[in-house]
């Protein structure tokens, strides 16, 4: 027997639904239910018990993605799995594309190496807070930087505090005493080791990350390589990736060669190069790298967040690790998988076109002001109007708000979040903060703009 959906609505939006699903021509069939209020992001799940008298014998039931409430609890009730659907009904053709196709996120291949890059000159306490951070963003190893020419006296203490942790620890430095040290101490990983080095490897357990010997010197790498595979020990190679207009595009050709001389060694990336000197957001750059590595099979990146503009470098590698195995796996772009890069932006920023906000505007009742986003511009509307502009200044003489402190600041609150996702091209939903994706923390918000009131205020959405 085929699926039977039963989508539950308002008033308002009935229409629309139904419409929509015409021109899904979806291959279940379904029924549209109204359960007798206006506006449907104001239904809750036990306004649905109170109501639904029928399921209408569905096998999936389908609520507006902004109403509130237990949905595990409800479908307990009704004995039907019950889903939120998206928050815009212009959304619901993706939300079922989403549905055919989610991507499982749970799983990566890229291991992520998080650089503490002045470890000497921070304390053994200082190095756990920040390997904590790290892996709270997603780092498997913590890289402990060693600096040139300066003391290094508690790396020991340093690493055997990581170890006994539980994390798992590199030791980075170019000079042969601080390898040696490190792996003596119970590092995981040296970085890095050359052909005239490639003792240390054989005085410890750590696995080492091989360079060339001279910058772009790929036939000493080489050499390098078929020396730790005659002992058939581990090791990693890294090529280098230099910063743009100092050798990039010649560093990602280096890449490519050696991944195409020794299709199985494993490969680091080095990407600090790229996202600590440009001036520019990371996550594109995290995107378009970890890219790069999925399609050459490179298995393992350091990275670092020592620039301000750098600080989700971690997070940012971690989403794009994810995004890019599972649009490998799929068969398919690294589209429509997950918006956790998509910082500034979105694929689809305007659900209604300024003659459908008109319409919906036309069928209000109530004082109560709705707040939406078109390609013109910023919508205010109520029982008494709309309003369009592009700065929420030319709304306030419209208003009538001067007495009313509470409402004044509402209205300020959810026009100013308006009129930034219209510049950025952002998508806007009123009375919850814009999405940033992974560049931001992740989390509900403080506020509940519903039940907040200001000293001496009564809060309300006339």
């Amino acid at each position: 027997m085929s699926e039977h959906v039963l989508f539950l609505t308002g008033k308002l939006a009935e229409k629309q639904l139904r419409g929509i699903l015409e021109r899904m021509q979806p291959e279940f069939s379904y029924t549209v239910h109204q359960l007798g209020l206006k506006v449907a992001a104001l239904m809750t799940t036990d306004m649905i018990l109170r109501r639904l008298k029928d399921t209408f014998g569905a096998s999936r039931i389908i609520i507006p993605g902004r109403c509130r409430g237990d949905i595990n609890a409800l479908a307990q009730e009704l004995a039907v799995p019950v889903e939120r659907g998206p928050d815009e009904l212009k959304d619901l053709p993706l939300y079922f594309g989403k549905a055919a196709h989610k991507a499982d996120l749970s799983r990566y291949k890229i291991k992520i190496f998080a650089e503490i890059v002045d470890a000497p000159q921070v304390s053994v306490d200082e190095i756990l807070k920040r390997a904590t951070y790290y892996r709270q963003q997603g780092a498997d190893v913590i890289d402990i930087g060693c600096l040139p020419n300066t003391a290094f006296p508690h790396m020991e203490a340093a690493i055997r505090a990581l170890k006994q942790a539980g994390f798992a620890v590199s030791i980075d430095s170019l000079q042969d005493n601080d390898l040696l040290r490190g792996g003596k101490a119970g590092a995981d990983y040296l970085l890095s080791l050359h052909e005239k080095s490639l003792w240390i490897a054989d005085e410890v357990s750590a696995t080492p990350i091989l360079i060339p010997a001279k910058h772009e010197d790929l036939v000493s790498l080489d050499r390098a390589i078929a020396f730790m595979q005659a002992k058939k020990k581990p090791f990693i190679v890294d090529l280098i990736l230099d910063p743009i207009h100092f050798g990039f595009t010649e560093s990602i050709v280096r890449y490519h060669e050696v991944r195409k001389r020794h299709p199985d060694v494993e490969i680091m990336m080095g990407v600090g190069n790229l996202t600590e000197l440009t001036h520019a957001d990371t996550g594109g750059m995290n995107a378009l790298l970890l890219g790069i590595c999925s399609e050459l099979n490179i298995n393992q990146i350091l990275t670092t967040e020592v620039s301000r503009h750098a600080c989700r470098a971690v997070k940012e590698a971690d989403s794009a690790r994810r995004i890019m195995l599972a649009a490998k796996e799929q068969g398919t772009l690294p589209k429509h998988i997950n918006d956790g890069l998509m910082s500034l932006h979105e694929s689809a920023p305007f659900p209604y076109t300024s003659a459908e906000i008109n319409e919906l505007a036309g069928q209000i009742t109530d004082p109560s002001y709705r707040i939406q986003c078109s390609e013109d511009g910023v919508h205010l509307f109520n029982r008494d109007g709309i309003h369009t502009a592009t700065d929420p200044f030319d709304f306030y003489p419209k208003l009538a708000v001067e007495n009313d402190p509470g409402h004044a600041f509402y209205l300020g609150v959810e026009l100013a979040r308006a009129e930034i996702a219209w510049q950025l091209g952002k998508r806007y939903n009123q009375d919850q903060p814009l999405g940033w994706g992974c560049a931001t923390d992740e989390g509900e918000p403080t506020v509940d703009l519903h039940t907040f009131k200001p000293a001496g205020a009564t809060l309300q959405k006339k």
